[in-house]
């Protein structure tokens, strides 16, 4: 499980961890009854408070992202469609909020960024198909 804290965004970290999880498991970056890390190891690696973790594991279970499964540790549950289907407009909206927030206060007119979205999103659709 791959993630990234910045400890300098104003985020808090436990939001961040949850994001990036939630990410990953609409990626299949995380799989269905994929066994996260313990609350210990990672919190070991990230150099966080494993209460931070434990929060942010809490949050996703409430979620019904993850299952515990007493005594062996916490896995990526199975996730209705349409639930997926809600977190991923979540997440795409976020981001895009703070791409048009970020383009007004650069002065970027509405065209400019729709452009941009759209040459950007081409170049990356290009290169998964190439990849695939």
């Amino acid at each position: 499980m791959l993630l990234e804290i910045d400890h300098h965004s104003g985020v808090p970290i436990y939001r961040q961890i949850m994001r990036q999880i939630r990410q990953q498991i609409m990626t299949d970056g995380l799989r269905h009854e994929e066994k996260l890390e313990t609350v210990r190891d990672l919190a070991a690696r990230l150099k966080v408070n494993p209460m931070t973790i434990s929060k942010a594991y809490s949050f996703l279970e409430a979620e019904g992202l993850v299952e515990r499964k007493r005594g062996v540790g916490l896995f990526v549950a199975k996730v209705p469609k349409d639930r997926l289907d809600q977190i991923r407009a979540e997440l795409l909206s976020s981001i895009i909020d703070k791409a048009a927030i970020t383009a007004i206060q650069l002065g970027v007119s509405e065209t400019e960024a729709i452009e941009s979205l759209k040459k950007h999103y081409k170049e990356y659709d290009t290169k998964n198909r190439r990849q695939k």
